[in-house]
């Protein structure tokens, strides 16, 4: 009997395993579309299937509640983040600092693509942070934590190669970075335009040279 495994497969209707994740991945992308531009409390479920192309009762069947699909989108918005700023920082055909210079540029691009609508998930949220689920201020706090240590690590290498000088905790020079980096996309959400970015990226470098 020939090998299940080797036999081909059957033309038709694909797997429902492989059709149940492309939805859920349809769910999540215009889930992180409306909560970067709109936030999380202001969205419904509603406007989220819709864009999804996802039938009304078909949302439970991936997620338990709206909080659940919260945590769910923090998570992947958190994940593909942290993978942008592993491209950037450690890009060694760059020296460390320009690495830090190139992620604030693409970031500026970013917005200016989407017309500045949408700004970063984690500070959309914690802008809201007292109407959202409690559980929500963990996740939120250990993204940013996670985003200002890969942040630390290329200053350390900015330090370790003359860039930035030694007196300075690079540590510090992350958590100044995120906050006031964060401010600076809010800005610029509100302004739709990017001199919030630029004033803001302008100060940061020159403090370190």
């Amino acid at each position: 009997m020939e090998d299940a495994a080797q036999q081909p497969r059957r033309r038709g209707r694909p797997r429902r395993d492989l059709a149940d994740a492309d939805v859920r991945r349809r769910l999540i992308r215009s889930g992180l579309i409306f909560l970067t531009e709109k936030g999380y409390s202001p969205v419904g479920l509603d406007e989220i299937l819709r864009h999804a192309g996802v039938p009304k009762g078909g949302f439970y069947h991936y997620f338990s509640s709206k909080a659940d699909f919260g945590r769910v989108l923090i998570a992947a918005y958190h994940a593909y983040f942290a993978e942008k700023l592993d491209r950037w920082f450690l890009d060694e055909s760059l020296t460390p600092l320009s690495r830090l210079r190139a992620f604030v540029a693409d970031a500026e691009q970013g917005m200016a693509r989407h017309d500045f609508r949408r700004g970063c998930l984690i500070g959309n949220l914690g802008q809201e942070m007292g109407a959202l689920p409690e559980e929500f201020r963990d996740l939120l706090v250990s993204a940013l934590d996670g985003w200002q240590s890969r942040t630390a690590r290329c200053l350390r290498a900015a330090q370790a190669e003359g860039e930035v000088a030694s007196r300075h905790d690079a540590d510090a020079l992350a958590a100044f970075f995120w906050i006031g980096w964060e401010g600076a996309v809010l800005r610029a959400k509100l302004e739709r335009r990017a001199d919030p970015l630029s004033a803001f990226a302008d100060g940061f470098f020159a403090m370190l040279t």
